[in-house]
């Protein structure tokens, strides 16, 4: 268990990830403090943006985090405008790790979430985090542009990088393809519109996620270190739709809408987990039927 009262801070905190990771943390004794773009949820959240430095200055000197964790970015790999992803991801992460820098607190821990999207079209088999990056989309590169600009501060600043492979869970966004795939199966629809059912993710559990998370602000021998987080094990479209339809005992149609098939598509991503393991060791990894049960509302 953490030290008593640390305090963390979360930004991004009212997101899908932050809500759950804030309860991970507080039930392992952190004060949590988060930011947001919507407003106030509390005396401990507040409302920034990461495009205004100053601000993020005043945020930082206020709290005096010990650990800090920026999940804050536009993901939806779909967004329509891609400047956002490098306005967002990559300068509001420069104005945060500057501000930092500029504290008198150092936290003793800072992570930093960026994504295995970085490893773009890769079929090569399990992931490392060895693997060239070869990102495939303007979000993919936002976020390897990020790794390498946070890469400027290490010398100032203990920095852990986390490569996340898709993870879900409960109240995510139905823009994302499980949230929407398991909406459609909770409202009883007869048809379901997708892009390419061959696609393949390696699927995690958010609950898993943010556990791993907070293990690694735990361990200081994660500090200077980029990590796979992933289950390891990938599924296709097809095989979300059999174990749904398998749960819920409820069949669906699916039709393939051309207009959801991205010409730059990431096919297969599945990663390697080995070295995170080596770091934090084993942790409880929640099957991807699982998650669909708990996401459908079955025990099953």
């Amino acid at each position: 268990m953490a030290a008593s009262r640390q305090r963390a801070l979360i930004t991004g905190l009212s997101g899908f990830t932050g809500r759950y990771l804030a309860d991970e943390l507080a039930q392992h004794g952190y004060e949590v403090f988060g930011t947001g773009s919507a407003p106030s949820e509390g005396d401990n959240f507040f409302q920034v943006d990461l495009g205004d430095a100053e601000r993020m200055r005043e945020l930082i000197a206020g709290v005096r985090p010990d650990v800090v964790v920026h999940l804050a970015a536009l993901a939806f790999v779909g967004h329509g405008n891609p400047e956002d992803f490098y306005r967002v991801n990559l300068l509001g992460t420069r104005h945060l790790l500057e501000a930092l820098v500029a504290a008198d607190h150092r936290p003793r821990c800072v992570l930093l979430a960026s994504s295995a999207n970085v490893y773009g079209n890769s079929t090569e088999g399990l992931i490392h985090e060895t693997t060239p990056p070869a990102p495939a989309n303007d979000y993919a590169v936002s976020k390897l542009a990020m790794e390498y600009m946070a890469a400027l501060s290490k010398e100032r600043l203990p920095l852990v990088v986390v490569r996340p492979f898709n993870y879900t869970g409960v109240n995510q966004d139905t823009r994302f393809l499980l949230p929407k795939i398991v909406a459609h199966f909770r409202s009883g629809a007869d048809r379901i519109e997708l892009g390419n059912l061959d696609v393949s993710r390696d699927f995690s559990d958010v609950r898993t996620v943010v556990e791993v998370y907070r293990r690694l602000l735990d361990s200081q021998s994660a500090i200077g270190g980029t990590f796979n987080v992933s289950s390891g094990v990938s599924y296709s479209l097809r095989d979300v739709i059999a174990m749904c339809e398998e749960i819920t005992g409820r069949k669906i149609k699916v039709e393939v809408n051309p207009t959801f098939v991205r010409p730059n598509e990431v096919k297969t991503l599945r990663g390697s987990n080995e070295l995170l393991r080596t770091v934090i060791g084993d942790w409880r990894v929640r099957e991807l039927r699982e998650t669909l049960s708990w996401m459908l509302g079955s025990t099953g």
